[in-house]
């Protein structure tokens, strides 16, 4: 296939690889080339007139764009503004439980909760401490020959101190969800001493914990803190690396679901994939999360006419408009979304970026909205609250209590979240042009396997990360956390 014409109702086709002016392109000859990913007018279009793709209006042509021409940013305008009023018009699609069950080997915790790995995290309350946790690690690593745990990571931040309300409240819930996370066999909780972000307030925010396999102490209150944190990590070690793997359901697999970098085959290719494997979790008792929520607008109503029942439908309405008066009130523009990179691979507006975006959820009912920082309680598809940034969404993915991201991307990216975070590509050049970002290649779909096929092999590849086997960021060592700041620094 050369081109696709999504939806019957479409006044665009997409190209699927670089076509050449002069090409046929639904019988409509081709007035230049058009790169892989953007889209072709299949009928002449006035100034005003909506340009629709996946079945919907994704923006308005401001100028003419005669058939065969190329319709891009330069030419089409985003039709959102304002605040909406939202009415609950039911679409719901039950998705059907799964007559065969499947199985992974993960860890089983004491709280009930499943790991899909068995690391230990080093996790500092404020930043001024970073350099103290990464020297307990080096050290340790440097002295010791891991069996039986799969990592011992640091993970620097710069916040816990200087900061008011929910910027404050957000450093502090995040940090807590990562002590509560089950790839986490073991945690070693690094404070300064003076900081907001005080080791007391924050013991008692965490809760109930195995006090042998969490260690917290500041470092102000012990004379050599290197010694002391080493002697620490030391002995939630030999408790961690007994752990073992054991065979588990998929319905305790919680996977969160992400795009970065996209192009105009994400709506096609990559998107669409996660789509079937968020319904097949579901099918299987599991839970996925969807967030970005900017990259919602546009597409919102969609999703809220699947929510489950009136109360979850009023908590996304909270979940797009809480989401649209921040941006107002820090003076930015609602709906200018698509970055640089998602202009040159072919999105031209938010509304086409959110139609592709949301297809990684599938058909499933909504059952949970989440607000930023909140762990997961309801099984199947859950909407959270985070912005659209990679690494801040992922981080909130991963506190959620998602074991795994899967993320999508057309133009690639390196990076990794506190979790396993497998990239899946949109189009085969760039999977083969990038073999260490990306996990698995999606763009084969556009050159016609089937998605049945495609979607069996996924599920297997997947299931056998959340056994054990590495993805590429952790092979590489990229690990990072990115916390949500909305106001002031002192």
């Amino acid at each position: 296939m050369k081109y696709i014409k999504i939806n019957p109702d479409d006044n665009v086709a997409v190209a699927l690889q670089d076509l050449v002016r002069g090409e046929a392109v639904e019988g409509v000859t081709l007035l230049q080339d058009v790169p892989r990913g953007h889209k072709v007018a299949l009928r002449d279009l006035a100034a005003g007139d909506n340009v629709i793709k996946y079945g919907f209006p994704i923006g308005h042509v401001t100028a003419p764009a005669p058939a065969g021409s190329m319709v891009d940013h330069s030419v089409i305008k985003t039709n959102l503004e304002g605040l909406l009023e939202y009415s609950y018009a039911p679409a719901l699609n039950e998705i059907p439980e799964a007559p065969a069950k499947r199985t992974f080997r993960g860890y089983r915790r004491s709280d009930g909760q499943v790991g899909i790995r068995n690391e230990i995290w080093v996790i500092p309350t404020v930043g001024c401490v970073n350099g103290i946790c990464e020297k307990i690690v080096k050290t340790f690593l440097s002295e010791t020959e891991l069996h039986g745990v799969d990592a011992v990571v640091c993970f620097p931040h710069n916040y816990g101190c200087s900061q008011l309300g929910d910027d404050h409240e957000n450093t502090r819930t995040v940090l807590a969800d990562m002590v509560h996370h089950p790839n986490a066999g073991g945690v070693l909780v690094v404070s300064l001493g003076c900081e907001n972000n005080q080791l007391d307030a924050f013991r008692q925010l965490v809760g109930p914990v195995d006090e042998t396999r969490v260690r917290m102490f500041a470092c102000q209150k012990v004379e050599d803190e290197i010694a002391y944190g080493l002697q620490m990590l030391r002995e939630i070690y030999a408790i961690v690396c007994r752990d073992e793997r054991t065979v588990v359901p998929v319905s305790e697999l919680r996977v969160g679901l992400k795009c970065g970098g996209s192009d105009g085959l994400s709506g096609i290719t990559a998107n669409p994939l996660l789509g079937v494997f968020s319904d097949w979790i579901v099918a299987q008792g599991g839970t996925t999360v969807l967030t970005e929520v900017p990259e919602m607008f546009g597409a919102e109503t969609i999703l809220m006419n699947r929510c489950q029942d009136r109360a979850t439908f009023e908590k996304t309405v909270s979940l797009i408009n809480d989401f649209k008066e921040y941006f107002m009130r820090q003076g930015m523009p609602v709906y200018e979304n698509p970055s640089p990179g998602n202009k040159a691979g072919g999105i031209s507006t938010l509304e086409e970026k959110s139609l592709g975006c949301t297809q990684k959820c599938g058909k499933s009912l909504v059952r949970g909205v989440l607000r930023y920082g909140e762990r997961l309680s309801v099984k199947g598809l859950n909407l959270l609250s985070a912005p659209g940034n990679d690494l801040v969404a992922s981080t909130a993915l991963a506190a959620s209590g998602c074991q795994i991201v899967l993320f999508t991307t057309g133009r690639g990216t390196p990076f990794g979240s506190f979790v396993p975070t497998m990239k899946i590509s949109t189009n085969t050049p760039l999977a083969e042009g990038k073999p260490r970002w990306i996990d698995f290649n999606a763009g084969v779909l556009a050159e016609g396997e089937p998605m049945e096929q495609v979607a069996s092999r996924f599920i297997d590849f997947t299931l056998a990360a959340a056994s054990g086997e590495l993805v590429n960021n952790e092979r590489s060592g990229i690990r990072e956390i990115a916390i949500f700041k909305t106001g002031v620094t002192l």
